[in-house]
């Protein structure tokens, strides 16, 4: 059942929460992504089994939330899940971010570390604003995205991805790959060798950026961007059921 939290910011974003025990998990989806994808509805399966407490939520102007998509920031999204794990869940989370919702997890890991319990990220995508969208404009682009406001790119799923300048300039002051980047608690990067929109080097850098005593990449080869088929998922789950074996004795 889709319930609705409207933020501290006043947006009105859509979450369903599954009951249980132990520390929870919160799954953040990618851009132009939403809760109700292969990922984030195996995980609510997986919850129901284990009886682990679960949320996932639509960011603003993503899957049945308020708001567009093309008014939408990474701080706006930042914001969206802040609110979501602070009011919708009890104690330090295990948070699974998946492409974008991996560096939206990291933000809310280097901000607001007392919330985070542990990290997957799924083909994360840090700082991708900067490194794919604005990297991959030549200067006539960029001229035209400042002058118009945005520029459509296109997308291997479906209709292009409008991409507007204030989504470039808010990643601006969002980027985790150039400060410092402390991830005090067990973190695991999940990366597929088959991935043509986050990179494998991508992943390398992330992992060599983050410092923390407990952190591991695992790159599967012939995995793409989804990172959905059955061995993936059933990867995700047992990381996920890993990183709580090792926070049960610090939380619990």
């Amino acid at each position: 059942m889709t319930d609705y939290l409207t933020t501290p910011e006043g947006r009105r974003i859509a979450y369903d929460r599954i009951d249980g025990t132990g520390p929870g998990v919160v799954f953040l989806h990618g851009l132009k992504s939403d809760m109700q994808g292969t990922k984030a509805v195996a995980l609510a399966d997986w919850a129901r089994r284990t009886g682990r407490p679960f949320l996932r939520f639509d960011c603003s102007g993503h899957g049945v939330s308020g708001g567009a998509f093309e008014d939408g920031t990474i701080g706006q999204w930042f914001e969206d899940a802040r609110a979501a794990i602070r009011e919708l869940t009890q104690g330090p989370q295990v948070l699974i971010g998946s492409s974008m919702g991996g560096w939206l997890s990291l933000l809310i890991a280097r901000e607001h570390p007392e919330l985070v319990a542990g990290l997957v990220t799924i083909a994360g995508a840090p700082d991708f604003t900067e490194d794919g969208y604005w990297a991959a404009l030549d200067p006539r682009q960029r001229a035209q995205m400042v002058r118009q406001g945005y520029i459509d790119f296109p997308s291997d799923y479906g209709a292009p991805y409008r991409i507007s300048h204030a989504l470039i300039e808010d990643g601006r002051e969002r980027l985790v790959l150039r400060a410092p980047l402390s991830l005090p608690f067990p973190s695991r990067f999940l990366q597929g060798s088959a991935d043509t929109v986050v990179s494998v080097a991508t992943a390398l850098r992330l992992f060599d950026h983050a410092t923390g005593s407990d952190i591991r990449l695992s790159v599967v080869k012939g995995a793409d961007h989804r990172f959905s088929e059955p061995a993936d998922i059933a990867l995700i789950c047992n990381t996920i059921e890993e990183i709580l074996a090792r926070i049960a004795p610090r939380i619990g």
